[in-house]
């Protein structure tokens, strides 16, 4: 009996972004293998230069203790229901007992998953595997990950690996900046509850990214003979106001639908007509805007196709339901010098912190960013020193009572490489403090979040050859990166 989680996307398939970033070994049968979407084939009498081929990953005969492992980044980072470890056609040569392992990663991966501080969380105990075998395991917790690392013990081959689960969207992330984003994407969380009828095309395939590859690409039904319509229900990934949608029925020359109409629930839980029935075209992209009626904030749509057929993809840009978040609140009702104060820990010219806080009430955070960039790009020169100026040189630190303490943990924090790196390279950042200063007139800016001491070393020592103009716009614009990251760093209560 197939088990329940199945039913659930593959947060690891290849077609949504999922990777094998690193094995220790793959001598026999490459990791890439791992995520292909087709089933495993098998090809009698068909060898390599190291031994069989097999359609799968396999690692040599291991002659000594230990394991043997892989590490997938999952294209759709989410929480994790259930794995299948499929052993197919590997009948002498599959692992005795498996186990997972699962991280959530930001930035670059390769490094971060090597790294001894990264903490890998146990979802699956080491567990029996049968060869030539889709060997189900389901799995418990509510955790989001990025990552996962499948132990085989002690060696041998596995041919896929399936990772169902929910996706779990960085929302922070996505929604930071404002604009349009598709609710109904699957990397965005959207989800085809039921449908009418997939006789020829599954329904998910309505929401998968990019664009269709064929026909088979998409959501299609049988030929309808009575009366009626076929339809595809859909759960909105987030709630929000939807603004445009855009459907696709490339590859669909002779059998699209003849007309399409779309129904929106609310919050109150009715059902309203979306965009009023349509007639649509073969082969196209069409957008929708002006026919749209405004609803307000839905979390399902429902698409009704007339009389039947086959649609590619279907998109839902809507602005996405956000709750204003407490830091912004205390800011919007701080009085205007206990604002001033807060903004300066973010950017020290006193003018921008002054316009900001002119700029109040802030609706939600990409509110407030958009508001940053803008006035900081119509100050003059002079503001833009005094921000500078309130910095403290690389691998320094200024008093408190100089920056504000906010400033002046947020300043070491983004600065914590310097302390790891060697008194040579130290002794040379200090030395091309004071010529950049001799040169330029104000101290070297640059945005260390994520830097090495090394790499704001040779950032410094490149950017010492550019002339003062150009130097002061470079300024200005690793300026308006740090004070993005700690505006960010205040609204998320960091």
């Amino acid at each position: 009996m197939t088990a329940e989680f199945r039913g659930l996307i593959d947060l690891a398939a290849a077609a949504y972004g999922g990777v094998a970033i690193l094995a220790n070994d793959e001598f026999f049968a490459e990791k890439d293998n791992l995520l292909r979407a087709h089933p495993a084939v098998w090809k009698e009498h068909e060898y390599t230069d190291r031994g069989k081929w097999m359609d799968g990953w396999e690692t040599r005969r291991r002659r000594e203790p230990g394991y043997d492992w892989c590490i997938i980044r999952l294209g759709l980072p989410g929480v994790v229901r259930g794995v299948v470890v499929d052993t197919a056609f590997f009948r002498g040569n599959f692992p005795a007992e498996c186990s997972i392992d699962a991280c959530t990663i930001t930035g670059p991966d390769l490094a971060a998953a090597l790294d001894p501080s990264t903490k890998w969380t146990p979802i699956l105990r080491r567990s029996p595997l049968q060869g030539d075998t889709q060997n189900e395991f389901e799995i418990s917790g509510e955790q989001r990950f990025t990552h996962l690392r499948l132990n085989i013990f002690p060696d041998g081959g596995v041919a896929r690996l399936r990772v169902h689960g929910e996706v779990r969207p960085d929302w922070a992330r996505l929604s930071r900046h404002g604009g349009l984003i598709d609710l109904a994407a699957l990397e965005h969380g959207g989800w085809s509850e039921a449908c009418s009828d997939m006789f020829f095309g599954a329904r998910q395939n309505l929401l998968a990214p990019g664009k269709p590859f064929n026909m088979s690409d998409g959501w299609e039904t049988r030929r309808r003979r009575g009366p009626g319509h076929d339809w595809n229900l859909i759960r909105l990934g987030a709630a929000g106001t939807i603004r445009r949608i855009e459907l696709d029925t490339t590859h669909f020359r002779g059998n699209a639908p003849g007309r399409v109409m779309l129904e929106a629930e609310s919050f109150d839980g009715e059902w309203r007509v979306l965009l009023p029935e349509t007639p649509v075209q073969p082969h196209t992209v069409h957008s929708f805007e002006d026919q749209l009626r405004v609803l307000g904030e839905v979390r399902r749509v429902r698409l009704n196709v007339y009389p039947c057929g086959g649609v590619a993809r279907l998109r839902v840009f809507a602005e996405v339901a956000s709750e204003l978040s407490a830091a912004i609140e205390r800011l919007n009702q701080a009085s205007d010098e206990e604002a001033q104060a807060v903004l300066l820990a973010c950017c020290g010219a006193p003018r921008w912190a002054a316009y900001m806080a002119a700029q109040r009430p802030f609706e939600d955070a990409a509110a407030l960013l958009r508001a940053a960039d803008w006035i900081w790009w119509r100050l003059r020169e002079a503001d833009h020193l005094a921000a500078f100026a309130a910095h403290p040189r690389i691998g320094e630190r200024k008093a408190e009572h100089d920056t504000g303490a906010q400033a002046a943990t947020w300043s070491a924090g983004e600065q914590s490489t310097i302390h790891q790196a060697t008194t040579s390279v130290r002794e040379r950042l200090a030395a091309a403090n004071v010529a950049y200063f001799d040169r330029f007139g104000f101290s070297f800016i640059v945005c260390a979040t994520g830097k090495t001491a090394e790499q704001m070393l040779a950032l410094l020592e490149s950017r010492l050859g550019n002339s003062h103009a150009i130097e002061l716009r470079t300024a200005a614009e690793e300026q308006a990166k740090i004070s993005r990251l700690r505006l960010e760093k205040l609204v998320e209560g960091r």
